[in-house]
């Protein structure tokens, strides 16, 4: 949440507190009478004007669709013509790896076996 929600919140509870605050003491025998209680209206409904246009806001920016994009560093060469499945041998391209829970994942196309891929070691 930013700066700015934030201080529309607290600034919408302020007007709204002051506001109830406004139109309770306007009963009393020393409070301003029907010139408060409008005024107590007035500061209730700008809080809660605030509070809906701060929501509308956020929910709005929530609702914009985003793209996410993995790209895949691998620290050595890796030839895809000659990626094989370790079950059934089969040939693999890079349209058979897609990125699950933050791992690359193989799905062989004839025998529908998954497994992670993993990057042998060098030495």
């Amino acid at each position: 949440m930013g700066a700015g929600k934030v201080i529309a919140y607290i600034g919408a509870a302020i007007l709204i507190f002051f506001g109830v605050l406004f139109m309770w003491g306007a009963g009393s025998s020393t409070g301003g009478g029907w010139g408060w209680v409008i005024i107590g209206l007035i500061s209730v409904g700008i809080g809660f004007i605030l509070i809906f246009l701060v929501s509308r806001k956020s929910a709005s920016a929530a609702s914009a669709n985003q793209e996410i994009t993995y790209k895949l560093d691998l620290s050595g060469d890796i030839d895809l013509d000659s990626l094989k499945c370790k079950s059934c041998g089969g040939a693999l391209s890079k349209n058979n790896i897609e990125m699950l829970a933050g791992a690359p994942v193989v799905t062989c196309p004839y025998c529908d076996s998954s497994y992670q891929l993993t990057e042998e070691p060098k030495w």
